[in-house]
């Protein structure tokens, strides 16, 4: 196959009627310009050019024949050429994020807003599902950054550090557990209260159970809710002592609505990662979206 670079010498040489002006077009040599056309002309079999006193002119059985096709090549190769440096320097495009909706309500939501702002021509795709679901979609190339409660292991996709930082702890209504407020409990103790988790198979619920267990520690809940809302609305109502990232809680223990248990020993504070699919290429306007994180 014929170097592509040996045809926009070619082309230059024809747009431009000179063997001179087109080296100078092309920031070469006149002896290249002459070799290039040359070793063309020997690989198609054809004289491209008609030498004259004038300067290059194509050719009637060669030149004129593939210019236009030759002219249309180039053009298609430079715009692509143009879109992927576009990519890279210019936030367009799709943007896909994958995360919980608990993530996405207290951890995403002003950073895209404010990216949404920035770059309104970017278009955002949320894409909600658990923290095992987003690693899934992330290895099958179906998101381009997820956002992933910690700690977990995944060798299959990049972990780019922590973004946010969770502090379990334990809320109650004021109204239903006045005689805990104002003082502090064993950890132990709370098992003698009705208790408010998170789903067995969850990320958070597994780092509780690591870490209860370490201490000895057994706590059964009476109630397991799918999402942090649901468990704030059951504790405000007194159905329960709820274990709940404090930052996901603090609007309503500001508000008086739930107030904090002051449990002995405290639960570790875990995270928000963010993450990346392997060997994917960051475009722009992704690197823009996680420089917001930085």
């Amino acid at each position: 196959m014929v170097n592509i670079e040996l045809y926009r010498v070619f082309y230059t040489v024809a747009k431009c009627g000179s063997l001179t002006k087109a080296a100078d077009e092309l920031f070469i040599s006149q002896p290249a310009v002459s070799q290039a056309i040359k070793q063309l002309e020997s690989q198609l079999g054809t004289s491209l050019f008609n030498r004259t006193h004038r300067g290059m002119e194509l050719s009637v059985q060669g030149g004129k024949l593939i210019f236009k096709q030759v002219e249309e090549a180039l053009a298609l190769l430079d715009s692509a050429e143009n879109k992927l440096i576009e990519l890279k320097t210019t936030a367009t495009g799709t943007v896909r994020v994958g995360a919980t909706d608990s993530i996405f309500s207290y951890v995403l939501v002003d950073k895209i807003a404010a990216f949404n702002e920035k770059y309104p021509a970017v278009h955002i795709e949320l894409i909600t599902g658990t923290t095992p679901e987003t690693l899934v979609q992330l290895k099958e190339n179906k998101c381009d950054i997820g956002f992933i409660n910690l700690p977990i292991e995944d060798k299959d996709v990049n972990f780019t550090g922590t973004v946010f930082h969770l502090s379990d702890t334990f809320v109650a209504s004021p109204s239903k557990y006045s005689e805990l407020m104002d003082r502090q409990v064993n950890l132990k103790d709370l098992q003698q209260y009705p208790l408010l988790m998170m789903e067995n198979n969850t990320v958070a619920r597994h780092t509780f159970n690591s870490f209860t267990q370490s201490l000895g520690i057994t706590l059964t809940p009476d109630i397991e809710v799918a999402n942090w809302d649901l468990m704030l609305k059951f504790a405000r109502r007194g159905m329960g002592i709820g274990c709940v990232p404090r930052e996901y809680a603090q609007k309503r223990i500001d508000a008086g609505e739930l107030f904090e248990v002051n449990v002995n020993p405290r639960l570790p504070v875990r995270g928000v990662g963010m993450a990346l699919p392997k060997n994917v290429p960051v475009p722009f306007a992704l690197r823009e979206f996680i420089s917001l994180f930085n």
